[in-house]
């Protein structure tokens, strides 16, 4: 007998928001309460358990004030079917909170168990993940902004085909979505750093992984999850995030490579957050797990990691710690060892070695390397690789004198360039 699922929805939003456990969101509900007017609502834990059951009962107005209030979302994308029934639509859209973000477009999904009027061949599963997969392709070559829309109109589209479809094609349907949705958010955060967009699509990613109930799938989201107040150097809500991503991954046959991935997500945090010496420490146990491994395979949706990637991750860090020479070796090695189709990481190799040399007191070699990313840049466009030399520009203000600095200025500040940037 499949384990019933519950009100995936519910719990998702609830994960996504920092609440690990059904008492900590009715805690929560009952601090919002008293901080919008609602004084004396209390939420238990009973009721948390029973909105997140199979068959969820239509809260009353009360509480559904405050759950919008504190989740963002309107009651059906929280997975509440409303009492009236479908020929009252006028009433349906009057309680409908519009919800900011792309989350909103997975309203258009079916409840779990719903029947439909139109039910599509199992073809259509196999037909939409392949879509799915080719954007996971594209996304190595093909422009953000270009690709971006077209894969937020596939998710689109494969929310609309939950509705039509039945186990276990709707599985294979939701799984690719949250895929699809991922992806979307990778390219909002890294890509064209918009993290509050990237908030909310990840959001519908851990809704539609919910939907499909692959729990590895759900910790690479949320993982994904963690880089945004890590980045933001909200180290608390980062390490919140990851807990609850190991957690989902524990639920799962997790390969190494995997559970390394996960040790380097962390690392970032800590790095971004200024704890090298246990961002260290967690790229080593990265390292340890990759060397040993394990009997299980990779899904093959994780392409954004490789002990390469990994000896990346390693080189900011070092670069951070202040370990220069060590940081220059493995950036060195990086460099050789990336392959031809990662010109994104290649951007940000360059940018660090730039700051190497920067840190170390060489300005005609940071700026040499800060050149070689902005020739990349011109080719594969990547936010996350102009950050990178803008803080190299930043440390060689004691030398902007210098004829190299200033010719940096000018391939970084030239018409091409600033259009470029200013324009994704």
């Amino acid at each position: 007998m499949p384990r019933p699922m519950g009100n995936v929805r519910l719990k998702a939003a609830r994960v996504a928001a920092g609440y690990n456990s059904q008492q900590d969101l009715a805690d929560a509900l009952t601090r919002a309460a008293d901080e919008i007017g609602l004084r004396g609502l209390s939420v238990g834990v009973r009721q948390v358990r029973r909105w997140e059951s199979e068959s969820p009962p239509w809260p009353q107005p009360d509480c559904q004030r405050v759950l919008v209030h504190l989740l963002g979302q309107p009651m059906e994308s929280l997975g509440f079917t409303p009492p009236w029934g479908p020929d009252d639509a006028q009433r349906a859209r009057a309680h409908r909170v519009p919800l900011a973000g792309v989350a909103s477009v997975i309203n258009a999904a079916a409840v779990p168990g719903r029947t439909s009027a139109a039910v599509q061949p199992a073809t259509v599963g196999v037909d939409f993940e392949s879509v799915t997969r080719s954007h996971r392709r594209l996304y190595w070559s093909v422009a953000p902004a270009v690709l971006h829309p077209a894969v937020l109109a596939h998710a689109a589209l494969g929310c609309a085909l939950l509705s039509e479809t039945e186990d276990p094609t709707r599985r294979t349907i939701a799984a690719a979505l949250a895929e699809s949705y991922l992806l979307a958010g990778r390219i909002e955060f890294f890509d064209l750093r918009e993290p509050t967009g990237a908030s909310d699509t990840l959001l519908a990613a851990l809704q539609a992984a919910g939907e499909a109930d692959d729990s590895l799938l759900g910790a690479a989201v949320i993982a994904h999850m963690a880089f945004i107040p890590g980045w933001a150097g909200d180290r608390d809500a980062a390490l919140e995030r990851m807990v609850a991503a190991r957690t989902y991954a524990r639920r799962a046959p997790a390969s190494a490579e995997f559970l390394a991935w996960l040790d380097a997500v962390e690392a970032e945090c800590e790095t971004r957050c200024g704890n090298t010496r246990t961002a260290l420490n967690l790229i080593g146990h990265a390292e340890d797990a990759l060397t040993m491994g394990n009997e299980h395979a990779s899904p093959p949706w994780i392409d954004w990691f490789s002990p390469t990637r990994l000896a990346a991750f390693k080189g900011n860090t070092q670069l951070m710690a202040g370990h220069l020479p060590q940081a220059r070796e493995t950036l060195l090695r990086v460099l050789d060892e990336l392959p031809a189709v990662e010109d994104k990481q290649r951007t940000v190799v360059f940018g660090d070695l730039a700051a190497v040399e920067a840190a170390s007191g060489s300005p005609e070699l940071a700026c040499e390397y800060a050149c070689r990313a902005l020739d990349q840049l011109n080719l594969t466009w990547y936010a996350t690789g102009m950050d990178r030399v803008r803080e190299v520009r930043r440390a060689l203000t004691p030398y902007q004198h210098e004829r190299c600095v200033r010719e940096l200025d000018d391939r970084l500040y030239g018409w091409s360039t600033t259009l470029s940037a200013l324009s994704r």
